[in-house]
């Protein structure tokens, strides 16, 4: 196994003639630590190798960025938004992650690593895996290989995490429009940067300005599509182009998991000092001003007042109004099974009469999704759903209904069921599926443009089902990643933090200083601690 600093076998070529090689490597999940549950090793998908490459279109055979270095593809396991992974599974994972990547530095000196993680992973009796994980691989590489990382803007930026990356970025676009963009950019910075330290252009390693924002707020209160975000996150590549200043970067945080590194975050990379640091507190300082200006991104209330007032433009005749049960959005970390939304649907009058069409998206029940779609289009079924997992506010839920559509091969939710009951017409499914797409709907035989209401578990709306909706509003229902943050259990969150705590005043905490740290790299003693934790 090589060392904490030096690679095990030279490069064959000479280090200013060679393409630099660069390994890819990571774990992708955003987890609440207030959902009950697990998200397993076997919930992830796994890609290895060429599959890893082939999965991003920037490193695609013959793109420019691909054809600048030598690429590696090592390990990424990536899954949507759950609960926090069992310790076990973690230490198979990151088996996985750091056994490929001791492989690939027997084989020949590494220049970089791209390593590509979300932000917000939790896992159970750690509270920083991501920081430790990115440390682990800083002790494999050593101080001379660069590691870059770009990742969402729901994610949280540790100062663990922040040394052991040279080059940290982020999402500017909530919804994730920018997704593949800010992968490419970190790609994009790490090469540049490698070639142009080889051309003495600049120092291999850049400055890093870290400042923690003392804010927690929701995504749903936090989309670019609306301000405050729009403005602040245009201030952004502002900062960027600045000279001397390389990158830089919002971290919004993770709201729903109780740990001390929940918070926002913002990170400046670049050459020079008074440069990094003073974008940073400009970028910090703009976010703090605006701190309570902070709104949903649509009109919110109660789920029956939001029932009330889709049922009115229904009786409008504007149609489909669109309902976000955000309380158990499973592309946040809630279960997708929680049956308390579900429950009320039922209730309602004008639902079970018939007179309001209403589709709901989804809920995950594996026995109850195979039982129907054995009895078959047209079998009248008996069953109790959801609640498998999040049974803290409502168990399941007996539904009385007529099987109208069955679909077995979706890539995701495996099989789909449409059970009619009323009007409600419901989507059962063997696996969490998130439901963003027209076509996911269209699929099963539902034309939701013409339903009165469309009730899907998520936050804000995803780009196709905003388009449709012609209006929406945000329920604030109970749930994993409940929206009011002051309903759920805060007790480990760094103190004082915005909204939970008054700042300034009488008897309000002292405003924060938002002054920049220049983050060093990890040093030898801590590398050596870190390597020594992990399983060789």
């Amino acid at each position: 196994m090589p060392d904490s600093t030096t690679p095990t076998t030279s490069p064959a070529a000479p280090p200013q003639t060679r393409r630099p090689r660069v390994a890819v490597l990571g774990a992708s999940l955003e987890a609440s630590t207030h959902s009950p549950g697990a998200t397993l090793v076997g919930d992830f998908v796994r890609r290895d190798g060429e599959d890893l490459l082939a999965a991003r279109p920037w490193l695609a055979a013959g793109t420019p960025l691909r054809e600048a270095a030598d690429w590696v593809g090592l390990t990424h396991y990536r899954t949507f938004a759950g609960a926090p992974v069992p310790a076990a599974d973690w230490a198979e994972m990151t088996e996985v992650l750091l056994g490929g990547l001791r492989s690939a530095l027997e084989d020949g000196a590494l220049d970089g690593v791209l390593f590509d993680v979300h932000g917000a992973m939790s896992v159970v009796g750690t509270d920083d895996p991501e920081g430790e994980l990115a440390a682990a691989v800083r002790a494999l590489v050593g101080p001379d290989t660069l590691v870059s990382t770009g990742m969402d803007l729901h994610g949280n930026v540790s100062p663990l995490l922040a040394r052991a990356c040279d080059l940290l970025t982020c999402y500017r676009m909530a919804p994730h429009e920018d997704a593949e963009e800010t992968k490419e950019r970190a790609a994009a910075n790490l090469v540049e940067r490698l070639l142009a330290a080889r051309r003495g252009e600049v120092p291999l390693r850049p400055l890093k300005a870290r400042i923690q924002v003392p804010v927690l707020l929701p995504g749903e209160k936090t989309s670019t599509r609306v301000e405050p975000a729009a403005s602040l996150y245009a201030l952004v590549p502002q900062v960027e182009a600045r000279d001397g200043v390389l990158d830089a970067g919002i971290w919004i945080g993770y709201a729903w998991a109780d740990l001390p590194r929940s918070s926002a975050c913002v990170v400046v990379t670049g050459d020079d000092a008074a440069a990094v640091t003073a974008g940073a507190e400009e970028l910090a300082r703009a976010m703090w001003a605006v701190r309570d200006d902070f709104a949903f991104v649509a009109p919110t209330g109660s789920l029956d007042e939001c029932l009330d007032a889709a049922a009115a433009s229904a009786a409008a005749g504007v149609r489909p109004f669109v309902v976000s049960d955000s309380g158990d959005n499973p592309t946040a970390g809630g279960t997708g099974d929680a049956t308390w939304t579900l429950a009320r649907l039922l209730e309602r009058p004008e639902v079970a009469s018939g007179r309001l069409e209403v589709v709901y998206a989804s809920i995950p029940d594996a026995e109850g999704a195979r039982a129907a779609a054995a009895a078959g289009v047209g079998a009248r079924v008996q069953l109790e759903v959801g609640a498998r997992v999040d049974d803290v506010h409502q168990p399941p839920v007996p539904v009385d209904a007529v099987v109208e559509h069955v679909c077995t091969d979706d890539p995701v939710a495996r099989t789909e069921v449409v059970l009619r009951t009323g009007g409600l017409r419901l989507l059962l499914t063997e696996r969490r599926k998130p439901y963003h797409l027209e076509g996911d709907f269209t699929r099963n035989g539902i034309d939701a443009r013409a339903a009165d209401v469309v009730v899907v578990k998520i936050g804000y709306l995803e780009p196709e089902l905003y388009a449709m909706a012609a209006d929406w509003r945000l329920a604030l229902t109970p749930g994993g990643v409940d929206q009011d943050l002051l309903r759920l259990p805060h007790d480990r969150i760094s103190r004082p933090m915005h909204p939970y705590d008054a700042f300034g005043g009488p008897g309000g905490a002292p405003e924060p200083a938002l002054v920049a740290e220049l983050v060093g790299q990890l040093d030898e003693q801590l590398d050596g601690a870190v390597e020594s934790s992990w399983p060789k």
